[in-house]
C-alpha cells in the first residue's frame, strides 16, 4: 500500500526523518518495501496572469500571449489552447523548468514568434487527466509569480510502499497506519472531522427519496445508503487528485474520487450510484441465484455462483453490482448525474473472498472487505464523503439496516500469560497503556492479574487472548524482548506411527522400489479411466481443471507415473507412494459443526510395478517382503474383485481378519487406457491398519549347518481356488522340513483346459540335525502333492 507522508501528517505531527519513520513502520510489522521521493517537476512553475492575447498572422491554431509571471515585464509565449481569456490566471512554466517526463522548457520559436516559457495543461504537470486545454486557476488564486506548488497546496513528498499483512485490516488505510505509528511514538492522533449528520441508532429503511432492504443479513451485517441531491459531476480539486495519484489511484471525477479518497483514508469502501438510474429508487441486498449474470463496471458479464455470492440489486431485484467487489455498469456515475445514492456497508469477509476468487475478480474494495472492515466507522466515512465531494446536499436521513450486527465481547487477558510468552515483566497498567492508544478498552477484571480487554470495532481480527498479546508485543517493541532459547520439557521424538511409516519406506526402497509423489488432485476423467466410480469431492476454485477433484485412489497418479516413464523407454520400473485419499463425509454422528463437512481422509500405501517387473506374482512377492520386514502376524489373502483391478488376479489382504487392502494386478483395460503396456502389479493398503496390525514376536531361529534341497512343483488348479489356500496346504504338508516357499509362476494358456491355471512353487527343505537324504525329500514331496490334490482337486503338471 502506498502511503504519502504528507497525508499521514494530517492525523499526527510526525517530524522524524523519513528513514527513521520507516524503521518505526518495520518494527510495527508494516514492512517498508520501498520509499519514493516525489514532488519534482514543479520547480519554476508559477502562477501566471494572461495580460494580452494576439493572433499570429497565417496561424489558425496558435496565438501569441503575454504572461505576467511576477518577474517584471510580461513574458511572451506561443500557446495552442483556446480555453482562456485575458485576465485568466494560469499555470506557467518558466524557462529552465523541467516538467514530469523530463520535458525541459527553453526558448523556442513557432511561426517566427519567440516563446519564452509554456502555459501548461493539468496533464502536462501530472496534476490531472485533462489535456484538452490549459489549466485555468480560480480568480482568487495567489498573485503572479507564486510557486504553483504553494498555490495548490502541493508539497514535495515521501511515499512509503508498505506490505500490510492479512491479519491487519486496520492498517489498510492511511489513518490506520498513522494511528499505529502515533501510538508507538507517543504522538497525539486525531481522525478527520466532518460536521455532517450521520446514521440513527435504529434501522431506517425508507426516507421518501429512496429505500433499502437486506434479505441476507448473514452476508451483509450492516448496509447504509445516503441520498445526495443537486450534485454536479466535475473534476476534483487539484490537491485531492494529487493525493490519489500519490496513493496509486487515477482520478476520475469528484464523486468517484471522493469515494476512493475515503477508502484510502478510512479503510471503508463506498459505492456511489446514479439514483435516477436505479429502478424503484432503492437497493436490495440478497444472495445470488444459480446462473445469474451481472455486468460489472469493466463491461464484463459475470456469472455468479450460488446463494453464497452476495448481490446488490435495484428495488425490482435486478442486479446492479457484486457486493463488496465491483458495481454494475447500469447505474454508474456520469456527467449527467445530479442525484447520488451512496452505499456504505459491512460484508462477510469469507463470502467476499470466496466470490472474488470464484469470479477471478479483485478490486481495492474487495481486498479490504475480505480482511474485515469497521461497521461502526461507516457513519464517519459517509460524512467524510459528503464533505469531500464538494457539491450537492444530503436529503433525508441515512438509510441504515444493521440487523446482522453482533456485539463484541471482552477478551480475558492474563498478565502472567503475556509475560510468559513475551519474556517480559509487564504489569496490567503498562499493558493497558500499550493498548489504549490503538483503540482497545481495558479494565481490571474481578480476578487479580487479569484484564478484560474490548477490541475496537476496526480490529475484527482480534478475537483471542493471543491476538491481544501480539498487539502488546508490537507496541512494547520486538527489539526490547530479550532473546532466549526456550527450554523444551523433553527431547522431540518420532511417534510410533512415524517410526513405522519410515520403516515401510526403508523396506520398499531396500527391495528396489522407488518412491513417487503424485498430486492429491486429479482431473475429471482420471478416476473413471482408472475404473474408480465413487462419489468425489470437487475443488470449488481449482487452479486448473486437470487438478479439480480430490483423489479417492492412488491408482491414477501411479499409472500416470508408469506411463510417463514408459514413454521415455523406461518401462521396467516399480514405484510406491504414501499419501492420502479422500472420500465424501461418512456422516459419523461423532463429527459436528465444520468437522462434519470435511472429507474423510485415509493415509494409504500403494505400489505399482510395470514392465518386466510387473504382474500379480511380482506384487505378491513385494507384499511378502513387506510382511517379513514388518513381521506381520495372521496375514491371509482372499480372492476378490476390486474396481480397476484384474478380477482373477486380485486378492484382498486381511490382517488378523481385518481387511486392509488389495494385492494383485491392474485390469489390462485400465492400464491400456493410461498408455501402459503389459501387466501392472498393484498393492494398495491402509497405512494405519498396516501399522496397527499385530506383529510376530522376535524369536531366535537356529541356523542349520546342513545343506538344503530345492524342488519345483507345478499344480493345475481350478480358477476358483485361491493361491493362498494352495499355499496353506503346501506348508501344512511340508511340515518342519519346509523352510521356504515361493510362488514363481502363474500360467494360463491354450495348452490348459478352460477354467484351470498352473501355479508353480519352489520349495526348500532343510533339517537342523542332519543332511536330508533323497528319501526324505521324496517323502516330503509326495506328502505335498497328495495334500494339494485331495484338498483342492488339483493335479501335478507334467
Amino acid at each position: 500500500m502506498r502511503v504519502p507522508l504528507s497525508w499521514l501528517r494530517d492525523y499526527a505531527p510526525f517530524d522524524l526523518e523519513p528513514t527513521e519513520l520507516g524503521r518505526v513502520f518495520d518494527d510495527l510489522g508494516m514492512v517498508v518495501e520501498g520509499v519514493e521521493h516525489v514532488g519534482g517537476g514543479l520547480d519554476h512553475v508559477v502562477v501566471g496572469r494572461v495580460v494580452e492575447i494576439e493572433l499570429i498572422p497565417k496561424a489558425a491554431k496558435i496565438r501569441k500571449v503575454l504572461v505576467d509571471d511576477g518577474t517584471g515585464d510580461p513574458v511572451q509565449v506561443v500557446c495552442g489552447a483556446w480555453n482562456f481569456e485575458e485576465g485568466a490566471k494560469v499555470a506557467f512554466a518558466q524557462v529552465g523548468a523541467v516538467l514530469p517526463g523530463d520535458f525541459r522548457i527553453g526558448v523556442r520559436k513557432a511561426m517566427g514568434v519567440e516563446s519564452r516559457g509554456m502555459i501548461c495543461s493539468a496533464k502536462e504537470l501530472d496534476l490531472g487527466e485533462d489535456a484538452s486545454g490549459i489549466m485555468v486557476l480560480s480568480a482568487d488564486a495567489p498573485s503572479p509569480g507564486t510557486p504553483l506548488r504553494e498555490a495548490l497546496g502541493i508539497e514535495s513528498d515521501v511515499v512509503y510502499d508498505l506490505a500490510i499483512e492479512g491479519n491487519r485490516p486496520d492498517a489498510n488505510c492511511i489513518t490506520g497506519v498513522a494511528r499505529d505509528a502515533a501510538a508507538r511514538l507517543g504522538l497525539p492522533f486525531a481522525l478527520p472531522g466532518a460536521a455532517v449528520a450521520t446514521g440513527a441508532a435504529d434501522s431506517v429503511s425508507e426516507n421518501g427519496l429512496a429505500s433499502i432492504r437486506v434479505d441476507a443479513p448473514r452476508l451483509c451485517p450492516r448496509f447504509t445508503a445516503t441520498v445526495l441531491t443537486g450534485v454536479t459531476v466535475g473534476e476534483s480539486p487539484a490537491w485531492l487528485q494529487h493525493r490519489l495519484r500519490l496513493a496509486g489511484m487515477r482520478p476520475i471525477n469528484n464523486v468517484v474520487d471522493a469515494s476512493n479518497y475515503v477508502m484510502l483514508e478510512l479503510g471503508q469502501p463506498t459505492h456511489p450510484y446514479d439514483l435516477a438510474k436505479l429502478a424503484g429508487r432503492g437497493l436490495v441486498v440478497r444472495g445470488a441465484e444459480v446462473g445469474e449474470v451481472v455486468r460489472t463496471l469493466d463491461g464484463v458479464d459475470r456469472r455468479v455462483g450460488d446463494g453464497e455470492d452476495c448481490l446488490i440489486c435495484d428495488a425490482t431485484g435486478e442486479p446492479v453490482g457484486v457486493a463488496g467487489i465491483m458495481g454494475g455498469a447500469s447505474s454508474e456515475i456520469d456527467s449527467d448525474t445530479t442525484e447520488v445514492l451512496l452505499e456504505a456497508a459491512a460484508f462477510d469477509p469469507m463470502a467476499i473472498a470466496r466470490t472474488s476468487k470464484r469470479l477471478g475478480l479483485r478490486s481495492e474494495a474487495s481486498a479490504r472487505f475480505e480482511k474485515g472492515t469497521d461497521p461502526s466507522g461507516i457513519d464517519r466515512s459517509v460524512a467524510r464523503f459528503c464533505e469531500l465531494v464538494g457539491t450537492g446536499q444530503i436529503s433525508g436521513p441515512m438509510l441504515d439496516d444493521r440487523s446482522g450486527l453482533q456485539p463484541r465481547q471482552p477478551i480475558t487477558v492474563r498478565v502472567a500469560r503475556v509475560n510468559s510468552l513475551l519474556g517480559t515483566g509487564l504489569d496490567g497498567a503498562t499493558i493497558a497503556g500499550y493498548l489504549e492508544p490503538i483503540g482497545f478498552v481495558s479494565h481490571q477484571a474481578d480476578t487479580a492479574g487479569v484484564l478484560d480487554v474490548l477490541p475496537p470495532s476496526f480490529r475484527p481480527d482480534v478475537e483471542l487472548e493471543i491476538n491481544v498479546i501480539e498487539e502488546v508485543a508490537r507496541h512494547h517493541g520486538y527489539a526490547k524482548i530479550v532473546r532466549r532459547v526456550p527450554r523444551s520439557p523433553e527431547a522431540g521424538r518420532l511417534t510410533t506411527f512415524q517410526r513405522e511409516r519410515r520403516l515401510v519406506r526403508q523396506i520398499l526402497v531396500g527391495a528396489g522400489v522407488d518412491e513417487a509423489l503424485t498430486p492429491s488432485l486429479v482431473g475429471p476423467g482420471d478416476l473413471e479411466r482408472a475404473g474408480q466410480h465413487d462419489s468425489v469431492i470437487r475443488a470449488e476454485s481449482p487452479m486448473i481443471q486437470e487438478e479439480s477433484i480430490l483423489r479417492t485412489s492412488m491408482l491414477p497418479g501411479l499409472l500416470r507415473t508408469l506411463a510417463f516413464n514408459a514413454a521415455r523407454r523406461t518401462a521396467d520400473v516399480a514405484f510406491f507412494e504414501i499419501g492420502k485419499v479422500f472420500h465424501v463425509p461418512s456422516g459419523d454422528v461423532g463429527r459436528q459443526g465444520l468437522d462434519a463437512t470435511l472429507p474423510d481422509e485415509h493415509e494409504r500405501l500403494a505400489a505399482a510395478l510395470g514392465g518386466s517387473r510387473g504382474g500379480a506374482p511380482a506384487a505378491k512377492r513385494l507384499w511378502d517382503t513387506l510382511v517379513e520386514g514388518l513381521r506381520l502376524a495372521n496375514v491371509t489373502l482372499e480372492a476378490t474383485e476390486s474396481p480397476g483391478l484384474h478380477p482373477g488376479r486380485t486378492a484382498r489382504i486381511h490382517l488378523s481378519g481385518v481387511p486392509v487392502g488389495q494385492v494383485g494386478e491392474v485390469d489390462p483395460s485400465v492400464s491400456e487406457a493410461w498408455g501402459v503396456e503389459g501387466r501392472v502389479g498393484w498393492i494398495e493398503v491402509d497405512l494405519l491398519g498396516l501399522v496397527a496390525a499385530p506383529r510376530r514376536s522376535m524369536e531366535e531361529q537356529p541356523l542349520s549347518r546342513f545343506p538344503s534341497s530345492d524342488i519345483d512343483l507345478a499344480f493345475l488348479v481350478p480358477d476358483a481356488v485361491p493361491a493362498a489356500e494352495v499355499e496353506a496346504s503346501v506348508r501344512k504338508a511340508g511340515g518342519d522340513l519346509l523352510v521356504d516357499l515361493r510362488l514363481f509362476d502363474v500360467y494360463r494358456g491354450e495348452r490348459l483346459q478352460p477354467g484351470v491355471r498352473s501355479l508353480a512353487y519352489r520349495l526348500r527343505f532343510c533339517a537342523l540335525d542332519r543332511t536330508l537324504t533323497d528319501a526324505d525329500v521324496a517323502a516330503a514331496r509326495s506328502s505335498v502333492i497328495s495334500s494339494v490334490e485331495q484338498a483342492h482337486g488339483a493335479a501335478l503338471r507334467g
